[in-house]
């Protein structure tokens, strides 16, 4: 993921900030109820080094520095990524055979530190509780701005199911980049590029987790 970051910055003005500022290793906990219906998805954010110095310098916790929080500043810490504005989707895509899930707010928000990194949780509730019965679950965290950049690097688990089949798909990185590069090679050198309609590409750089479970 930092290899693309470093990439695009050679690729883009710094003005467009097109290359990401925050680095997020992801999980998820696929949660089903006693009927195999989808009830939750538990959602675990690790950031990045610096990212988690600057927060907890700002807020004034673990000051002597040894990356560990006593249960006051965990308490302290937990729900500061969890106060969303409106319309923020939690920088999570999820899909039943292309339809797209409705999921509510952050619930349950909780925050540690593993090695100095602010690692959160936070429950979101599926709504409809839909059962899967063959269909195709797609998971894709990303912010489509690419600001934050979100790698799926910690465990993908199943609660209440264990008939279920996952795969992982990984996007296509370099023909992505060859394809940027092309378009900005089409762009006229005195063109105000923030006045331009710069595509969005948080998405094409997302990882897929795709889940299949038979029917009941």
């Amino acid at each position: 993921m930092r290899r693309i970051a470093l990439i695009l910055s050679t690729l883009f003005p710094a003005s467009l900030a097109a290359h990401p500022h925050v680095f997020v290793d992801t999980g998820f906990e696929l949660i089903f109820d006693t009927e195999g219906r989808l009830s939750h998805v538990r959602v675990t954010w690790a950031y990045d080094d610096f990212y988690s110095l600057l927060i907890l310098e700002d807020m004034g916790l673990d000051p002597d520095g040894d990356g560990v929080l006593t249960p006051e500043e965990q308490a302290q810490l937990s729900g500061f990524d969890a106060q969303w504005i409106e319309g923020f989707t939690g920088d999570l895509d999820m899909r039943l055979d292309d339809t797209a899930l409705e999921l509510s707010g952050p619930l349950e928000p909780t925050a540690t530190t593993e090695a100095g990194r602010i690692v959160t949780t936070h429950l979101r509730a599926v709504t409809g509780t839909p059962r899967l019965d063959g269909a195709a679950l797609s998971i894709k965290p990303y912010d489509e701005t690419y600001y934050t950049a979100y790698e799926v690097a910690r465990p993908v688990t199943l609660t209440g199911r264990d008939d279920c089949t996952l795969e992982r798909f990984e996007p296509d990185i370099d023909g992505q980049l060859a394809q940027m590069q092309q378009m900005l090679l089409r762009i006229d050198a005195d063109a105000d590029l923030e006045e331009m309609d710069i595509p969005l590409m948080g998405a094409e750089f997302a990882t897929e987790i795709r889940v299949t479970c038979p029917g009941s």
